[in-house]
């Protein structure tokens, strides 16, 4: 059925389709998600993320007259260190951390903060005081090694690094010495009565002005700074809602990397109480069919939600929502408000329709300003009127569902035939005595290219190389069949869950034909 609706994203309206979403002329596809409460501001408003995020938070406990309940009390919760701040709390604090900030140390819009920190409740602070007063952050992961902390300093000069006693060790100088979170003089700024400003004084702060810097994972090249705007943050938050917390510390929902995801399948997380929790979360990298069916056998009153995002666009641009949707296994969800997708064939450049494969292409007000000193990696991802090429090869259905195939940069070229090594992983991890698995490409001189994979088996298991090679060549063509199968403990992965597929190509080329690393 085509129908008449309100495009999200521009100024005009067309036909598109009310079970996709997709506009047979112009091959885009739109949200068919509801709008959120609360519209986005004007772009052309002077706002910071700092201001919309406690706008949008007071809103809500206004309409929903609950300023005096629990979610007020405990706006955010360190549940280790038994430590907790309510909305009131937290505005307070951030009113005068950045003002110390600003006043004590000098920190002005426009320069860079190098965040090197594991979470703590004073990390939510410390953004949103920065953001406030137009100060750019840029988080690193804390358990980054010198050189790579150095190499993202090189991409975003920063002015000044926050860090905890057990990470300083690791920073450079900069102009101002580091500040440590769990010093008493954050403790200081925190608690320093902040000074008004005049209004001649006040910074301006312009949505279409940096707010953080964040960093690509790295995985198929060098890192890259991406560049993300008050309005991409702001466009990321709009229409969240406000969680809901149970009586102490219970905890709803959980957002998770898959490799946790998986330690809650296999029981390794601890002796925790979840009967409270509701909702999870994975997003980061794909979960495989077979992972997902334990999980919802292990866990019948959890729903397991999967988003699809980069670092790029701000987070995830399609997630499922609720029960239902989540019943859709393989998929990553609808696209969310005001954002719009394009599946477009890698050779000829035209957009495909409902359940053909292409590269996913994305257009909306949370897609990154660029990648930071690099026009060259900017260009080749974004197209002059707002797209980015997101290199993920994907398709809708006729229900306006994404789902992921595989990286476009991974598919495995064999005899002129493109091999997802996503599909043959899922496969193998269908067999109940394979825990994970993941495939990479291996040249051969026939053929370009064949995958053969690595495997994790489960304990105590006989299994060999050539029964799991049987078992996939009985479900898969010809072109995709393995050629070789090498055993590990484990799979090389990021912090975020993905396969570290050049790790394992190299492993491959250094044991040769062995089948046995």
């Amino acid at each position: 059925m085509v129908t008449k609706l309100a495009e999200n994203s521009t100024d005009y309206k067309s036909s598109i389709s009310s079970s996709s979403g997709f506009d047979y002329e112009t091959q885009t596809y739109h949200s068919l998600r509801q709008p959120p409460p609360l519209q986005l501001p004007d772009q052309t408003t002077p706002l910071s993320v700092t201001h919309y995020v406690f706008t949008l938070y007071n809103a809500n406990l206004r309409t929903n007259n609950n300023s005096s309940s629990n979610n007020n009390d405990n706006f955010l919760v360190d549940a280790a260190q038994r430590h907790r701040l309510s909305l009131f709390q937290l505005q307070s604090y951030v009113t005068r951390l950045s003002s110390s900030l600003r006043d004590n140390i000098g920190l002005k819009h426009g320069d860079t903060a190098f965040i090197l920190s594991p979470n703590s409740i004073h990390v939510p602070l410390l953004y949103l005081s920065l953001f406030a007063i137009g100060v750019i952050v840029s988080p690193s992961n804390p358990t980054s090694s010198p050189g790579e902390i150095s190499r993202q300093m090189q991409l975003t000069s920063p002015v000044i690094a926050f860090a905890t006693s057990e990470t300083a060790h690791k920073l450079p100088s900069l102009k101002h010495p580091p500040v440590l979170l769990d010093s008493l003089q954050f403790h200081s700024l925190i608690s320093t009565p902040h000074s008004e400003l005049s209004k001649q004084d006040r910074v301006i702060i312009r949505q279409s002005d940096v707010a953080a810097v964040l960093y690509s994972s790295g995985t198929t090249g060098r890192v890259k700074g991406v560049a993300l705007t008050h309005r991409n943050l702001i466009s990321s938050l709009n229409g969240a809602l406000v969680p809901r917390g149970g009586d102490q510390f219970s905890v709803t929902n959980l957002a998770l990397a898959p490799p946790l995801v998986v330690a809650m399948i296999s029981n390794s997380i601890g002796d925790y109480d979840l009967r409270s929790l509701q909702v999870v979360l994975s997003g980061g990298a794909p979960l495989s069919i077979p992972l997902m069916k334990k999980f919802n056998t292990l866990f019948p009153n959890v729903t397991l939600v999967q988003a699809y995002g980069l670092t790029e666009t701000t987070g995830g641009v399609c997630r499922t929502v609720g029960p239902i949707e989540s019943k859709r296994l393989g998929a990553n969800g609808r696209l969310t408000y005001n954002c719009q997708a394009k599946i477009v064939d890698p050779l000829t450049g035209v957009g495909l329709p409902p359940f053909k494969h292409g590269e996913l292409w994305i257009r909306g007000p949370s897609i990154m300003k660029g990648y930071v000193h690099d026009e060259m990696a900017s260009g080749a991802i974004l197209t002059a009127d707002g797209w980015l090429k997101t290199g993920d090869l994907c398709y809708f259905d006729n229900e306006g569902f994404l789902f992921y195939v595989d990286s476009i940069k991974e598919l495995i070229k064999c005899n002129g035939y493109q091999v997802p090594p996503a599909e043959l992983e899922d496969l193998l991890q269908s067999h109940p005595d394979i825990v994970e698995a993941a495939v990479v490409p291996y040249p051969d001189e026939k053929a370009g290219q064949v995958p053969i994979a690595f495997v994790v088996r489960t304990t105590g298991s006989i299994i060999d190389e050539s029964i799991i090679k049987e078992f996939v060549a009985k479900e898969v063509a010809p072109y995709k069949k393995l050629r070789r199968v090498s055993f590990m403990d484990s799979i090389p992965k990021n912090a975020t869950g993905k396969v570290l597929r050049k790790e394992l190509v190299k492993l491959s080329l250094s044991n040769g034909t062995s089948s046995r690393l």
